[in-house]
Formats: C-alpha cells, structure tokens, sequence
C-alpha cells in the first residue's frame, strides 16, 4: 500500500499517514507524499474537508532518525541535508494552512516532535483518549525548533515553553485545556467522531468556509485596526455573493437553503 492513504468519502479527504513500522514518521518518502497529495486537494473543488490521521500505535513520532543519521555523512556533515528536510517540512506545514480546506488532525498513540508539529498545524484535532504529544527533541540534544513555530502558535507561550524545554509527554486532558486539540474521544469512537466533525464543515457553504479560513489566518498577523479593516471588506464581498442572501432568506423563512455554489 501507499505510504499515504487517500479515501475521499463525498466532499471529506481522508489521509491516513501509513508507514507504521516507523510510527509514521515524517521521511523524504512521506513528506513527499503529503506535499504531492495536498497540492492536487488544493486544486479540488469537490474536496471540502481533509483529515489525517495514522495507523498502527502512533499517529506520527516525527522525522526520522534513521535518514538523518545517514545525512549527516555528506561531506558538509549533513548541513545542506538538513537545511533541504527541515525546508520541506515547513512547506508540509505551512502547506495544510494554506489549503482552502479546514484540515482536521486525528491523532492517536504518540505526536511527537514534527508529528506534534503536524496536530498543531492542522485547523482542528480530536484525538483519541490514549494520545500523547510532546516536543521531546531536547531529550536528544535536538531542540525542536521548526515544531516551535506551530506549537507556539497554538498554545500559550510559558505551556510550549515547557513542553519544549523539558521534552515531557501531555496527555490529552492537558492538551485540550491548553488549545492544542479540541476535544478527545475514545479510541473506538475516533474515527467516527472526526468525520463527523469533517461532514458539518462539509455541509456549511463551501465558498464562505473556503474565504473564512484564509481571512483567519490573515488577520491572526495583522494589527487589531488593520485587522478590522480587513476582514470588514472580506465580510463585504461575502455578504454581495447571491447564496449569502439566499443563506440569509432561508434562515428568516425557517426553510433550507438552496445554494448554487459548493
């Protein structure tokens, strides 16, 4: 099989990270994969929700150190190896944020390192009761940097400043309360509840999903003013469209709407 699984279910992309001898960690060969697999979702209209999830014991333990291992051997020690992968996964990441489509992780086992980096970079996570994250690099020698970036992003300053500092394990209790996921569910019940989640997305207007997710991450950058300013046209242009106020009507009249639009 794939080293990336895609099953598309209606409008709903479904990843599974599929390497579990090596506790689907983030090769050359995945990253690959994921680059390849989310540039052709880009380009489909048909697709309005991703998830992504892992089979075996772990949803993603991070790069792996086998293949850095034997980059390091180059003449340079590995400095122009290293600088290619840690590019490539930061185009991974930053990748799943500029996708139209809300991307929402399912994490199970352990999301570690760059596989903590990839939770915290998609839109949304629920994981499974028995999940761990952490950001263990430092346990190594290897603070994990690049995984900082999302993390950091995501949870308060002092909570990824210790989990980075320490390399210490959360449960899911902790990384809900902290932002990291927004919610656990037990295992048996994982699957079912994240598409469950992905089919209400799925089910919104697809066109104002698809402009809402790239206004949030714009505005997240900005100032508060020149935040208000734009998201107040993004909301003008939004509420011109003709399924907006079909959208609108329906709801006066208590009656579905009736959009053209995905």
């Amino acid at each position: 099989m794939a080293i990336l699984d895609r099953q598309d279910h209606g409008p709903v992309a479904r990843l599974t990270l599929n390497n579990p001898e090596k506790l689907n960690a983030l090769s050359d060969a995945m990253l690959a994969a994921l680059s390849e697999t989310f540039a052709d979702i880009a380009a489909n209209d048909a697709i309005r929700v991703v998830t992504l999830a892992g089979t075996g014991k772990a949803f993603c333990a991070g790069h792996d150190l086998k293949e850095m291992t034997q980059g390091r051997q180059a003449e340079d020690g590995g400095r122009a190896y290293f600088a290619d992968l840690f590019t490539r996964c930061s185009k991974v990441m930053t990748a799943i944020r500029d996708l139209p489509q809300p991307v929402i992780a399912a994490p199970h086992g352990i999301a570690t390192a760059a596989g903590c980096q990839l939770v915290a970079s998609c839109d949304l996570a629920v994981a499974a009761h028995d999940t761990r994250f952490g950001v263990n690099g430092v346990n190594i020698g290897l603070f994990c940097s690049t995984p900082m970036v999302a993390l950091s992003r995501n949870v308060p300053r002092k909570q990824a400043f210790e989990m980075l500092t320490t390399g210490s394990f959360i449960d899911t209790d902790r990384a809900q309360a902290i932002g990291l996921i927004n919610k656990a569910v037990p295992a048996e019940d994982l699957d079912a509840a994240t598409l469950e989640l992905a089919e209400t997305i799925a089910s919104k207007l697809g066109a104002a999903v698809k402009v809402g997710k790239q206004a949030f991450y714009q505005q997240l950058e900005m100032g508060l003013e020149e935040a208000y300013d734009y998201t107040r046209d993004v909301m003008v242009e939004n509420m011109l469209w003709r399924d907006t106020e079909e959208g609108i009507s329906a709801f006066i009249e208590k009656r579905p709407p009736e959009w053209n639009q995905a």
